[in-house]
């Protein structure tokens, strides 16, 4: 596969996946009984979480091992995952809340699934706000990597509060199995699929431009000096 055909193989990829996906969300998946049309938004709302918290998880490592390396492809990871994360988070919140309202008959409740997750996007954005605040390379890497591996400590939280604690959001992943007949439990497999896809294309290109911007910064101070 040539350079050209492996950048632009995630993005087609992900421009076929994600049609496919919406399409089944409407038209293949059943109407859930009690939820009706609104419950559409739970492929949706799954899909951007699996994949947010996949982004955290991925700052974190990057963290670690830019601690550990102290090499720029890793904060370069690092951001770009943080970057996309806060904006999966916020996508997440906001279509919970478009499903909470008439479900709930509000648009937000101190849940304790809702209340973590409001804490995991305010711990990651204050991440992005630390990196345009510091200068210094090396201390802005630094930072953002001891933050990135301290906010990852939410992830599980999140993940488990709707069953370590009295909560009224639903639980997808039971004891006894997942709730979800054959034909939604394809079309969310198929919807997390595409978030994968789309979630990897973007995270290459901002990592790409992230070592671009670097390489720039340092032609820069050559020709300063």
């Amino acid at each position: 596969m040539t350079p050209l055909n492996r950048t632009t193989f995630l993005p087609a990829l992900a421009a076929l996946m994600i049609p496919l996906a919406i399409g089944m969300i409407f038209f293949y998946a059943p109407l859930e009984r009690s939820m009706g049309i609104i419950q559409k938004i739970f492929y949706f709302h799954l899909s951007l979480a699996a994949t947010a918290f996949l982004s955290f998880f991925v700052a974190c490592i990057s963290g670690i091992m830019y601690l550990l390396r102290r090499q720029r492809i890793w904060d370069a990871r690092l951001a770009a995952s943080v970057e996309i994360g806060v904006v999966l988070t916020t996508l997440v919140l906001i279509s919970g809340s478009l499903w909470g309202r008439p479900i709930w008959n509000t648009w937000w409740t101190w849940d304790p699934r809702l209340t973590t997750s409001l804490i995991l996007w305010f711990i990651f954005a204050s991440c992005l706000i630390l990196r345009s605040a510091v200068d210094e390379e090396g201390k802005r890497a630094s930072y953002s990597a001891v933050m990135a591996i301290i906010g990852f400590v939410d992830v599980p939280i999140v993940f488990l509060s709707a069953r370590l604690w009295r909560s009224i959001h639903p639980t997808v992943i039971r004891s006894e199995g997942i709730g979800l007949e054959s034909s939604m439990l394809i079309t969310l497999l198929v919807s997390i699929v595409a978030m994968l896809i789309f979630w990897a294309a973007l995270f290459r290109l901002r990592c790409s431009q992230h070592l671009q911007e670097n390489a720039l910064r340092d032609l820069q101070q050559q020709l300063q000096h």
